[in-house]
């Protein structure tokens, strides 16, 4: 027989049944309503979208946060969280949905090297296409960079304009140094022609197919019209 080991007095303390149920978990805390666990992708697409269409139909300056989220169809509770202000959403905007979009137009001309007839074709082949794919840049363009007090225009000359526009005319200056374009035109004024041949067409195109009952002419039409008015001002050189 087994001696007890339990000082003297002491009770023992009877074993716990096999068939007696654990003890029931405590329920687990509730999220906070609104307030997303973790950050969705789709929902901050659809914010970054729903702030692109109010700044180009109201203007930069005068959208609010309150007005991004009527569009959304969320609160600006929501907004402030996944963005904190306006300025930090405005920045976001630029970042994923404005400069891909010159990143996309930048590289097919760089590949077009020292042939500057297929530079100016990517350029305005390309601004076609991205009309095409993203419909609210011309009007955004003519508001936010050309007016005066556009939000866009630091981005023009800080980002922009280096990337593309410098880059072209600096190569409309190599070829003109080597009797390959007329050397009457201006490299600089020769960009400026192509971004008024090209994206101001396409911002004013509700106007212009109303004034000449020209709903017949698609930007296929409009891209061979320009390249036949700049194939015959710049004199390209095309050698065999």
């Amino acid at each position: 027989m087994i001696e007890s080991t339990l000082p003297p007095g002491a009770k023992p303390t009877p074993a716990k049944r096999a068939s007696e149920p654990a003890k029931k978990r405590a329920p687990a805390k509730k999220r906070a309503p609104g307030r997303p666990m973790a950050d969705s992708p789709d929902l901050r697409l659809r914010l970054l979208e729903a702030a692109l269409a109010c700044f180009v139909r109201k203007g930069i300056a005068a959208t609010s946060l309150r007005d991004i989220a009527s569009e959304a169809g969320v609160t600006p509770a929501l907004l402030h969280y996944y963005f904190g202000d306006k300025d930090q959403l405005q920045a976001e905007v630029i970042a994923q949905k404005i400069l891909p979009v010159f990143a996309a137009l930048r590289e097919p001309l760089l590949r077009a090297g020292d042939d500057i007839a297929a530079l100016i074709a990517g350029f305005v082949s390309g601004i076609g296409r991205i009309v095409a794919e993203h419909p609210w840049l011309p009007p955004l363009w003519v508001r936010e960079v050309l007016c005066e007090g556009g939000a866009l225009r630091d981005l023009l000359f800080d980002r922009i304009g280096p990337q593309l526009p410098q880059m072209m005319a600096g190569r409309f200056a190599e070829a003109q140094a080597k009797g390959r374009i007329n050397p009457d035109l201006d490299p600089r004024l020769l960009m400026v022609s192509l971004v008024g041949l090209t994206l101001f067409p396409a911002a004013g195109a509700p106007i212009w197919r109303r004034l000449f009952n020209a709903e017949d002419l698609d930007f296929d039409t409009v891209r061979l019209h320009t390249l036949s008015l700049l194939d015959r001002g710049l004199e390209l050189d095309r050698e065999k």
